[in-house]
């Protein structure tokens, strides 16, 4: 079958039917109203992923689902037409874990594409592709990597999400604020918000579970999550604005309750593996090898009490934004790489950024330049990897940043490279630049570009370079914009630093 007629099938949610047949019978609500989904790619499987809900917006969280489990059975087929299935079977999807369903395969083929799907209850789910990693040691398969962040429903339709699927990537990192917990009508964007969310500000497990299920119900999200696996990690506004380890931005009642329950309901609604921790691998060959950070659970309270400052509390040196395991865990990754390109997924822009022209300095306290320290340990283990990157999310504009050893001295050395992809829609449309933008970057030279549409970032990993293209939708408040490179940028193998092309 031709890529085309394959990208038509993905695009219109085909689930087929060969030798997966639903009857013509009296069939209770259709309970797949949350998508399907797939993650982690390792290269012998990959985890999929659905939930049933036949009433996905339910005040208790439930999607309307009776309070029994209710068995789902699955297919992997080397094709969209299921004619060649290599793995079946079925699992259980309990009322405890809102009938989320988790199958983590083994024993598939490295480096190829599989189609998936679920029945449950009578019906069957769309269909979904996915794709394994290459084999360890492979070098030679491109990789094609789409990541994105910042999806806030209420200030704008998902379009974005289209059309990264639509440019059909191999994986998909998503680096934080899946979804925001105000209740509607709080957090307003520039020009106004344009949906709402059911509910109030999330605290409770019922209320997590609603708020992940109205996001799911959008279609580009759900088409963004049937092309290809994603790898995904929290920020702040999966839980609660700027919360950092057990404390909260502002005081609160019983915030740990609060954060277990939207931890719990992040993973029911993920394509995650059952593991104790967040932070962890997602290798590609021996190309690339993807270091998924945590930056919000094991992080020192913000310094000075956060804001935009100048704050002499942000360089002292027991302050971390990983914990003590974590930067253990990923320094030791380093040393033991052998990938041509070490990639940190994490959440919050690294580079250091003065956001106040002139002689006084002001830093971003809730980023890495409230956690100096930490950052300067990161950056000398950038020395035990090639190709050191940084993806960044969080900020809702998009920026190309170079890690030198001197922020503000454009001739010192070039350590890593940054890459800050803008949000799917929070901030509303937003611009092309701001009136400030030619003052703020004469203030930081590290950094090369900047633009504020909304969209995400597609990049292209080969042994010898990585390319990144900016992708920008003109709108996101009303459905339907176009995209477009908005900056096309290299990395030469060896040689850090942004090469505009």
């Amino acid at each position: 079958m031709s890529s085309l007629t394959r990208r038509t099938l993905l695009l219109a949610g085909v689930a087929g039917v060969t030798a997966f047949s639903v009857t013509a019978s009296a069939r209770p609500s259709d309970p797949f109203t949350l998508g399907v989904a797939s993650g982690d790619p390792a290269p012998d499987g990959v985890v999929l992923w659905t939930r049933l809900a036949v009433e996905p917006l339910a005040d208790d969280g439930l999607g309307g689902m009776p309070a029994r489990p209710i068995e789902v059975a699955w297919q992997v087929a080397e094709d969209e037409r299921f004619t060649r299935i290599v793995q079946r079977g079925s699992t259980t999807a309990r009322p405890e874990e809102a009938h989320s369903v988790h199958v983590e395969l083994v024993g598939l083929d490295p480096g190829r594409e599989y189609f998936y799907r679920f029945k449950a209850l009578n019906h069957l789910s769309r269909t979904g592709r996915t794709r394994t990693a290459p084999s360890p040691g492979s070098l030679q398969v491109p990789l094609t990597m789409a990541f994105a962040s910042c999806a806030q429903y209420e200030h704008g339709y998902f379009t974005a999400y289209r059309r990264l699927a639509e440019d059909e990537p191999d994986l998909v990192l998503h680096l934080g604020d899946y979804t925001y917990e105000y209740e509607s009508g709080i957090h307003v964007a520039p020009s106004g918000n344009v949906r709402h969310v059911e509910g109030p500000t999330t605290t409770t497990l019922a209320d997590y579970r609603r708020r992940q299920a109205q996001y799911k119900t959008d279609p580009d999200l759900q088409l963004a999550h049937a092309v290809a696996p994603w790898s995904v990690i929290w920020d702040d506004h999966e839980i609660d604005n700027n919360w950092a380890g057990m404390l909260p931005d502002k005081p609160q009642p019983d915030f740990p309750a609060r954060r277990a329950a939207a931890i719990q309901a992040y993973y029911e609604n993920m394509p995650l593996r059952r593991s104790p921790r967040l932070y962890r691998r997602i290798g590609w060959g021996s190309l690339a090898t993807f270091h998924m950070l945590d930056t919000r659970q094991y992080r020192t309270d913000q310094a000075c009490g956060d804001g935009l400052q100048l704050c002499p509390e942000r360089l002292e040196p027991e302050r971390t934004m990983l914990g003590a395991a974590q930067e253990d865990w990923l320094f030791d990754g380093f040393r033991g790489s052998r990938a041509r390109w070490d990639v940190l997924g994490q959440q919050v822009f690294f580079s250091q950024y003065d956001y106040i022209p002139g002689e006084v300095d002001k830093f971003l306290l809730d980023a890495w330049d409230g956690y100096v320290a930490d950052r300067d340990r990161v950056v000398a283990g950038f020395a035990d990897v090639r190709n050191p990157i940084v993806l960044t999310g969080d900020v809702h504009a998009a920026w190309g940043a170079e890690v030198k050893e001197r922020w503000n001295d454009p001739s010192s050395k070039t350590l890593a490279t940054e890459l800050v992809t803008t949000s799917i829609t929070a901030g509303g449309d937003g611009s092309e630049e701001y009136a400030e933008t030619p003052l703020w970057l004469r203030e930081n030279p590290h950094v090369k570009y900047f633009n504020n549409r909304r969209g995400y970032t597609l990049t292209r990993f080969t042994p010898d370079e990585l390319r990144t293209d900016f992708r920008g939708v003109d709108y996101v408040t009303r459905p339907g914009s176009p995209v477009s490179t908005k900056a096309s940028f290299v990395v030469e193998d060896g040689k850090p630093g942004l090469n505009e092309q």
